[in-house]
């Protein structure tokens, strides 16, 4: 896989998990685990020079 196509993925992964994270409680277990992937793939996008600002729609 290409770095572009690694960064088209995170962006798509990101943004679908966003949605869902949108979808549940803030205090669950689940989502406590959606935030750390959410994390991740903000890093992972950020260090790739993709800028999140319009894609961010959970801003933590």
């Amino acid at each position: 896989m290409t770095e572009k196509e690694m960064i088209k993925v995170s962006i798509e992964e990101f943004s679908r998990l966003q949605g869902y994270m949108l979808e549940v409680e803030k205090d669950t277990s689940v989502y406590r685990n959606m935030k750390r992937r959410y994390i991740e793939l903000k890093v992972f996008l950020q260090v790739s020079g993709v800028n999140i600002t319009e894609l961010d729609m959970i801003k933590e």
